[in-house]
């Protein structure tokens, strides 16, 4: 998802529910010889919070989406199926490796496959409310996958489209057409039919996706202002790009919920403030702001405040992301559809320069390939040998070669809080006389303006993170060109479509050994990366300081690292007010 995986099939799903995900969160080695002593993964910040106050959290940005069919960006994912509805499965809160374990949540189990993995039932709890005390049903689940597929509902995560007996051609349900390949045969029985086997398929239920929306609350584009709620909180007000308050679903019944505490009374989201303002006011952490979170990571010009002052210190959470940071180059578009020209780029890109402005190895690892290290068995392969520095001589021979001695002129859309790891790769490609000029745009809107294909920039500095610990969630999301789509692209920004690629991708896909499969992805990236369609610069950690009243807190791994705001609450909640 957008910065945010030779046994029976049916064997393969089993013991991949059972025993849980193998590959997710496995601690990287520290880079350049750092010792990560300072950096806190894994732990519970806090002990246990107790009930009521308000948590309050600070954020430089307003959400990319809360409708759950359009929800696919990983800090949103996290708030809105932890707090405001369910989905059929969803992960475990609990830090580190526990925390990548599926368990059930509106269903009552993870799902029963037919035995070739190609049917998959799911049945729902009793008791599951929606914030009017009407029921949740099998029917609202499908609606709202069904409604996935509207074009004017763009951003959210495919895995609907791409596996779904029947849903090629699909446009939602607006015009009283429905998928047949779901069947809802009573309220509290759904039903999925695909395409083809699928033993993963309990992973992608975890997807907003598979989170219930009543057709008569369905509202189009502007139920992204107000989802209705299935889940422990509900909405009381909403100010884009101001202010978000969440206050007690009072339907919620904890008995029907095994993974949500909710223990804060309010949740106050506040927006529109400065990243180095919230990083201050966390690590001062006065008055109200002892009781608050960041939404976005620490700047990496507060690090260097934060990793020496041992109180501090003690209230920093840095898990890892898990996704890869890239440079994604329009491969459909000149001169980045001569491969000479990517790997000229390939080779001038400083991933030094760029870990060391995105706060240095204390927070990031730089990437040496596409999947992360995760699905890799816990080291990225080197399979390029350019050095970390790059080099710049080899980067000017290819662009020599591709008829470009003089290097050419073009742009890159960035993040706004990704504008010094801009800033750094900007003057490394100059220095092979590639001139880059930079393209920022507010978080809110990031996606959509790169997910424009017809008028997005030859270059986007974004990032992959798998679904689930396998290579199937990350390089068919990010380089399969069949799912491209003009307006609400999402993964694969290099426009890459290579016939035998996706070949292969299918071919892999259709293996039912794991092992096998797992040594295809791994061996698939490397092809890729050779092709040069994109360039892996990090892997990043995301450090959160917290304020001193909070508890319950860790980074969780299924989630990008991003607070689990399933157990997160207040020490004292007393001293909260807000």
């Amino acid at each position: 998802m957008n910065k945010r995986t030779g046994t029976a099939l049916t064997a393969v799903t089993a013991a991949a529910i059972a025993l849980g995900p193998t590959g997710c969160s496995v601690p990287q080695q520290p880079a350049h010889g750092e010792d990560r002593a300072a950096v806190r993964e894994g732990t519970v910040i806090g002990g246990t919070p107790r009930k009521g106050g308000t948590l309050t959290v600070l954020s430089d940005q307003d959400f990319t989406h809360l409708d759950p069919a359009r929800n696919w960006v990983m800090n949103a994912m996290d708030f809105g199926t932890r707090l405001l509805y369910r989905t059929l499965v969803t992960y475990k809160a609990a830090p580190g490796k526990q925390g990548s374990e599926l368990t059930p949540d509106l269903a009552t189990g993870l799902g029963t496959p037919s035995a070739d993995a190609r049917t998959w039932t799911f049945h729902l709890r009793q008791g599951v409310k929606y914030e009017d005390g009407s029921p949740v049903t099998a029917q609202d689940v499908k609606y709202n996958v069904e409604r996935s597929f509207s074009p004017d509902l763009p951003g959210g995560a495919d895995y609907a489209a791409r596996y779904l007996a029947g849903a090629e051609g699909y446009r939602g349900p607006a015009e009283g057409k429905h998928l047949d390949s779901v069947r809802t045969p009573d309220d509290r029985t759904i039903v999925f039919e695909l395409r083809k086997p699928f033993a993963e398929f309990p992973y992608a239920t975890v997807m907003p996706t598979f989170a219930p929306v009543p057709q008569a609350r369905d509202k189009g584009p502007q139920y992204d202002n107000r989802p209705f709620s299935s889940g422990p909180y509900k909405i009381e007000s909403y100010a884009r790009g101001k202010k978000l308050v969440l206050v007690r679903n009072d339907h919620w019944d904890p008995a029907t919920d095994d993974v949500r505490k909710a223990y804060p009374d309010r949740i106050v989201v506040v927006m529109g403030l400065k990243g180095g303002q919230i990083d201050d006011r966390l690590t001062e952490s006065r008055g109200a702001d002892a009781s608050a979170v960041s939404w976005s990571a620490l700047r990496p010009e507060s690090g260097a405040k934060v990793l020496p002052d041992a109180e501090v210190r003690q209230r920093l959470i840095a898990e890892s992301t898990n996704c890869t940071d890239m440079v994604q180059m329009h491969t459909g578009r000149a001169p980045f559809d001569d491969v000479r020209v990517r790997r000229a780029v390939q080779y001038a890109l400083d991933r030094d320069a760029v870990l060391t402005a995105s706060g240095g190895p204390a927070f990031n690892e730089p990437s040496t390939a596409y999947m992360p290290a995760s699905l890799f068995g816990g080291k990225q392969p080197d399979t390029l040998g350019i050095p970390v520095a790059g080099d710049t001589e080899k980067a000017r021979r290819l662009l020599k070669e591709a008829g470009k001695p003089g290097g050419f002129a073009t742009s890159m859309t960035v993040s706004t809080g990704d504008k010094g790891r801009a800033e750094a790769i900007q003057q490394s490609l100059a220095k092979a006389g590639i001139k880059v000029t930079i393209e920022t745009v507010d978080p809110s809107a990031f996606y959509a303006t790169i997910g424009d294909t017809a008028n997005r920039t030859d270059l986007v500095y974004t990032g992959w993170c798998p679904d689930y610990p396998s290579g199937s969630t990350f390089l068919p999301f990010v380089f399969d060109g069949r799912f491209i789509k003009e307006r609400g692209n999402s993964g694969n920004h290099s426009l890459f479509r290579d016939d035998a690629t996706m070949r292969r991708m299918d071919e892999i896909a259709a293996m039912t050994d794991t092992g096998e499969a797992v040594r295809a992805w791994r061996q698939l990236d490397g092809e890729i990366l050779a092709a040069a369609p994109a360039v892996p610069v990090l892997v990043r950690r995301w450090p959160l300081v917290l304020g001193s009243n909070i508890a319950g807190a860790y980074g969780h791994p299924s989630f990008g690292g991003q607070l689990d705001y399933a157990t997160a609450g207040l020490k004292d909640p007393a001293k909260s007010r807000g």
